[in-house]
């Protein structure tokens, strides 16, 4: 009996032989939860990212201090997830029936949404929390921020264009990055912001054009519905717009020739970016959003590389 006990025990610690090893398990156990947040799909990070950081290096002088790097990175990574989480709590109803967001989690139901609401609760907390090792200026427009972020995921209900709604809160991070840095956001912040706003404008209409046809359907609002056949006219009118206001911006921030050759490669890339969406075709379009990741990139690089290079110092990031 007493050998028939340990065989018993020994089978049922054993794995069983139709399922997957442990570590499998665990992935695929917490792949859904990735999934909310998008943390399998980093183009929303690094674009809420890259204009932060053109902020912090703008109003640092190229040399941010270690302290608000770290903030501001977790920080954006933090929000971003939470933002998704809460636009898919908003369009749990709507995600079935668009092509693109039929298999998001809370659309096929392997995360509840009071999963979804503590794990968004959990990441805003998280933020809220870095976000109070900084002044108090910041700690007020990063609740503010928090407004924005809830707001938004609803606005494709309410205005034609949603995607102005977006602009700011994607932008938030700029005027926050002047708040921690000098403890008041100045002119050339506020421009900055705004210049970041049309940005934002552009790729998630391009974005927007991905699912025109099902939001026709089924009665959301955006951007590109507005636009219409306008699209690309409009479009590229604000692509114009986009880079003579960051032309402003290099000139409130005494950049240097590099900072000006690096938009005209920002210039070529909307350009392709035009020829990307002429067709209108749903892949195309999305590839003409993924491609602004490199506009970020090479504006980004343009202001920080200076400081590397020039005659600052060694090193880009400062740790005092």
């Amino acid at each position: 009996m007493f050998a028939s006990s340990i065989r018993n025990c020994i089978a049922f610690l054993s794995p069983h032989p139709n399922l997957p090893p442990m570590g499998e398990r665990n992935a695929n156990r917490f792949s859904p939860y990735i999934a909310l947040a998008r943390l399998n799909k980093p183009i929303g990070i690094l674009l809420l990212l890259w204009p932060t950081l053109w902020a912090l290096f703008l109003v640092s002088n190229g040399l941010p201090r270690l302290k608000w790097l770290i903030i501001f990175i977790a920080g954006t990574i933090l929000m971003r997830s939470c933002g998704c989480i809460v636009n898919d709590l908003a369009d749990r109803n709507i995600d079935p029936h668009v092509a693109r967001t039929c298999m998001r989690p809370l659309a096929v139901g392997t995360v509840s949404v009071k999963a979804a609401l503590c794990l968004a609760t959990i990441l805003c907390s998280m933020s809220f929390i870095l976000v109070l090792f900084c002044n108090i200026l910041t700690i007020e427009l990063a609740m503010l921020g928090i407004v924005w972020t809830l707001f938004y995921p609803f606005m494709k209900r309410w205005i034609a264009m949603p995607q102005a709604v977006l602009g700011i809160a994607f932008a938030w991070g700029v005027p926050m990055a002047f708040a921690a840095v000098e403890n008041h956001v100045s002119f050339a912040g506020w421009f900055l912001f705004l210049a970041v706003m049309v940005w934002v404008v552009i790729y998630d209409t391009m974005y927007a054009m991905v699912d025109r046809d099902d939001d026709l359907r089924i009665g959301v609002q955006s951007s590109a519905i507005l636009f219409g056949r306008w699209d690309r006219f409009v479009l590229g009118c604000l692509q114009i717009l986009f880079l003579l206001m960051l032309c402003v911006v290099g000139w409130l921030f005494a950049s240097s020739l590099f900072y000006y050759i690096a938009l005209i490669f920002c210039a070529a890339l909307f350009i392709y970016q035009q020829w990307l969406v002429q067709s209108r075709e749903r892949d195309q379009c999305f590839a003409a959003f993924l491609n602004n990741h490199w506009v970020g990139l090479i504006i980004f690089i343009a202001i920080a590389l200076p400081s590397l290079i020039g005659g600052e110092g060694s090193a880009i990031v400062s740790l005092i």
